[in-house]
């Protein structure tokens, strides 16, 4: 992220107060506020995610491991299936070229989300700003969702939970997933996975926004929507594949 896109990142609905900085990517202190409490979220942004691929190992995960400890996912499980996983690493091989492809899939936060749809309850929403969340105190964990995803991007909760952060509510019985961090979001900052890549193959930002550093990638260099096909108009894209 450019120092003008993080500038106006942190600025974004609110005066902001500016991040003290003492190495780039390292924070002495955080007291901006991108969007001031009480205040809805704008549809004049759109909080998106650009990947690349070719900067991603498949021997790193510490965009799955700083997402588990920001988001409180520490329970542990016997059975795997029964993992919450807002963001898991998947190889993919090109079968033509044989080329080999290592990269991190969550949500992807779609513009026509089909978990929204479907979801009988309106648990599963999307913000004005494009995020998309569960609301766990109307989920009734009917599991709609997770069948119209094709990313299999949403878990169920089957446990109690302990050692949760407050500021991501999570609960027994529930459908969640990948929330872009929001609450570090409406702070004006970035979400955890993209602060843990050190290999700097994650950018966010904002799509609405012409002049944002994500928009001119994607403007200027191939990009790929996973399941195009499907005209979600995903919030999530990726280079290299």
């Amino acid at each position: 992220m450019s120092d003008h896109d993080r500038r106006r990142f942190l600025a974004a609905g609110a005066a902001a107060t500016g991040a003290a900085l003492i190495a780039p990517g390292i924070h002495l202190i955080e007291v901006s506020q991108a969007r001031p409490a009480g205040e809805p979220a704008s549809s004049s942004n759109r909080w998106g995610m650009l990947i690349d691929t070719n900067k991603c190992s498949s021997s790193c995960d510490a965009c799955v491991k700083a997402c588990a400890t920001e988001n409180g996912i520490v329970e542990q499980v016997a059975d795997p299936r029964q993992r919450s996983q807002w963001i898991r690493k998947i190889d993919i091989k090109e079968k033509q070229s044989g080329h080999e492809h290592s990269l991190p899939m969550m949500c992807q936060h779609c513009a026509e989300p089909p978990c929204v749809d479907v979801c009988p309850t309106g648990a599963s929403l999307k913000r004005a700003d494009g995020i998309v969340l569960v609301d766990r105190h109307i989920c009734i964990g009917c599991r709609y969702c997770m069948m119209a995803c094709p990313y299999k991007a949403r878990s169920f909760v089957h446990q109690p939970l302990t050692e949760q952060n407050p500021e991501v509510p999570r609960g027994l019985g529930c459908v969640e997933a990948c929330t872009l961090c929001v609450h570090r979001v409406d702070r004006g900052q970035l979400p955890a996975c993209v602060e843990a890549c050190t290999e700097g193959a994650m950018l966010f930002g904002d799509l609405a926004d012409p002049n944002s550093e994500i928009s001119r990638r994607i403007a200027q260099q191939a990009t790929t929507q996973v399941r195009a096909d499907l005209k979600l108009n995903p919030g999530v894209r990726y280079q290299g594949i």
